[in-house]
């Protein structure tokens, strides 16, 4: 006779953790098919809210606001955040490097409320001294959230900084290769991984914020959840829950995407 073995402690929490995550996702996927109104009571299976949402101009402008916002500022603050993990993770020796370390990585601990606060409080004194911004919208929502952005670029790009090996840089170095070239050559590609990983965590972050951009945004300029939270507010509409199953199936296509493309480039790295 065999015996089947219970299940160890480790595979139960496990088990338990991921329904705690993923249970409400699939409950919320499965009612945005909900014929009725009402979001807690079913009464068969329709595809009417996905019309009724795309017929909403003011949610499908909050969403292309949105991403392109969240485009915008993870793309540049790959670009800073890289930059500010290069001379943390190589200029070891660097005069006021701690400094620098420590104001990168604030945002990360700074609470959401001070940093939006410290924002709307330098856009008006900006507006105040040289004329800019006129008015706060896109642009303003664009800079706050490629400030905070950066430093969670920063931290990942620096990690895997730290794990490239020197010599093969400096080896290209001795055959002629300008420090600029190696960078590009060398260093740029081994640090790929990273620098996706980076954008889409940028990318998710700007996309989700509300606090910072209801501090820096104007009457002209609404994210996507802003709009949101103001529509929970006078009650869960199931157009929200069809944009979110929407989102839930883009973001997962994408971070599928992402998964693989890196799987092979680390695996054709290994390979060299």
């Amino acid at each position: 006779m065999v015996r089947l073995r219970a299940p160890g402690f480790s595979k139960t929490m496990l088990v338990l953790g991921m329904l705690f995550l993923y249970l409400p996702m699939v409950v919320l996927i499965v009612y945005s098919f909900n014929a009725s109104r009402l979001v807690s009571v079913w009464a068969g299976f329709s595809t009417k809210w996905y019309g009724a949402l795309f017929a909403n101009e003011q949610i499908l402008s909050a969403v292309w606001m949105s991403l392109r916002i969240a485009f915008y500022s993870a793309s540049m603050a790959v670009c800073l955040g890289t930059l500010c993990a290069f001379v943390i993770a190589r200029f070891k020796k660097m005069r006021g490097r701690t400094l620098l370390s420590s104001m990168i990585t604030a945002p990360l601990v700074m609470p959401e409320v001070i940093t939006g606060l410290s924002l709307l409080l330098l856009f008006v004194q900006m507006a105040q001294l040289i004329g800019w911004p006129t008015d706060r919208g896109m642009a303003t929502i664009w800079i706050a959230h490629t400030t905070f952005c950066s430093a969670y670029v920063a931290v990942v790009v620096s990690a895997r900084l730290r794990e490239v090996d020197l010599s093969i840089e400096e080896a290209a170095m001795d055959l002629g290769c300008t420090p600029l070239k190696t960078f590009f050559v060398i260093t740029l590609p081994v640090i790929a991984p990273a620098l996706v990983s980076g954008w889409l965590l940028a990318f998710t972050l700007s996309l989700d914020d509300l606090v910072i951009a209801s501090f820096v945004s104007g009457p002209g300029a609404t994210t996507l959840p802003m709009v949101v939270f103001s529509s929970v507010r006078m009650g869960v509409s199931p157009e929200i829950n069809a944009l979110a199953t929407i989102i839930i199936a883009v973001v997962s296509v994408i971070a599928f995407i992402a998964w693989f493309w890196m799987r092979r480039a680390e695996k054709r790295r290994l390979r060299q």
